[in-house]
């Protein structure tokens, strides 16, 4: 494993971490057992940066982190968690600090833990970012000790351009993959210009880019790939990276013609990721020990050359961008 610096944190993480919301919901059942077992196999690996949420099962991801951190005390684990999402309605109004307060307390329960590590605001409505009093408050709970660092998890570009004008924001979580390359155009210098570290979700679209799936692939009732395709639940980005399931398909089969020998279409596409030096980490999910190992194993590729680079790009330009670029 090799590891970047998370912006001005000064936490040294992994370059590939561990996503949590799958063994926490929303992804078809996966067992305690299994999500423990799957946790494990990533510290093993190396990986020391694990990304959840107090949503992500109702608290039941954080709770597994939880367990994994007082079970593995040998390894020096930063833990992110989110925060926001639990309002009801989830509104722009809702985001106080008070409302946020309250949230982190409970995950500081759920970590059992006196500080958290890193918060994140969860993909909050686009006016959050020109409220600066929130700001100043999520600043105050710092200074309670309640939490060391902050930062936000985004759905789009000029959300995250936003919310790095508050000196406080140390991290930004944002979608970046081979289907959802806007973020390095738009966005990448000026996160590297204030130090800030950058967390890259939904890096292989939701599994599309795992080159796995095929048009007769069934999901799960319980797994958003099933109930959000079309934004029903939540940003319809946050599925398939926003791309039509079927133009997606598509699109991976000349990804796949594009894959260098030696590594699956999902380390190809978390290797990709990786190129870019303004990335800090690149959080996949794993629902069992063999997504996890799998996926830390892109740590020891060696770099995509140049002409392969460039057939990505045009793949993208020609069969993807029409669909995400301007909207996210």
């Amino acid at each position: 494993m090799k590891y970047r610096t998370l912006g001005s944190t000064g936490y040294d993480v992994s370059e590939i971490g561990f996503g949590a919301w799958a063994i926490g919901a929303d992804w078809g059942s996966v067992d305690d057992a299994t999500a423990m077992a799957a946790l494990h196999a990533a510290v093993d690996t190396g990986v020391n940066f694990i990304d959840t949420a107090d949503v992500y099962g109702d608290g039941r991801s954080e709770r597994f982190v939880a367990q994994l951190v007082r079970e593995r005390s040998d390894v020096d684990l930063v833990v992110a968690t989110k925060a926001g999402r639990r309002l009801d309605p989830h509104t722009a109004d809702g985001y106080t600090g008070e409302n946020i307060e309250r949230f982190i307390d409970r995950s500081l329960t759920n970590l059992r833990t006196d500080t958290l590590d890193l918060v994140q605001l969860h993909c909050p409505p686009t006016d959050v970012y020109y409220r600066p009093e929130l700001f100043e408050a999520l600043d105050a709970i710092k200074a309670k000790g309640k939490i060391r660092h902050y930062g936000v998890s985004v759905e789009r570009v000029e959300e995250a351009m936003k919310a790095i004008e508050y000196p406080g924001v140390e991290t930004v979580q944002i979608i970046y993959n081979m289907f959802r390359q806007r973020p390095a155009e738009r966005f990448f210098d000026a996160a590297q210009a204030l130090d800030v570290g950058i967390i890259v979700r939904v890096p292989l679209a939701s599994g599309l880019l795992s080159g796995r799936m095929s048009a007769d692939t069934v999901f799960a009732a319980d797994d958003h790939r099933a109930y959000n395709r079309n934004g029903e639940a939540f940003d319809v980005g946050e599925t398939f990276a926003g791309v039509p399931f079927e133009i997606g398909l598509g699109a991976v089969d000349d990804l796949v013609a594009a894959k260098p020998e030696g590594s699956t279409m999902a380390q190809f596409a978390l290797r990709w990721i990786l190129m870019s030096d303004a990335v800090s980490t690149a959080i996949p999910g794993a629902k069992n020990p063999e997504q996890a190992i799998a996926n830390a194993a892109v740590a020891d590729l060696l770099p995509i050359d140049d002409d392969t680079m460039g057939s990505v790009g045009d793949i993208y330009d020609r069969s993807v961008k029409p669909f995400v670029h301007a909207r996210w």
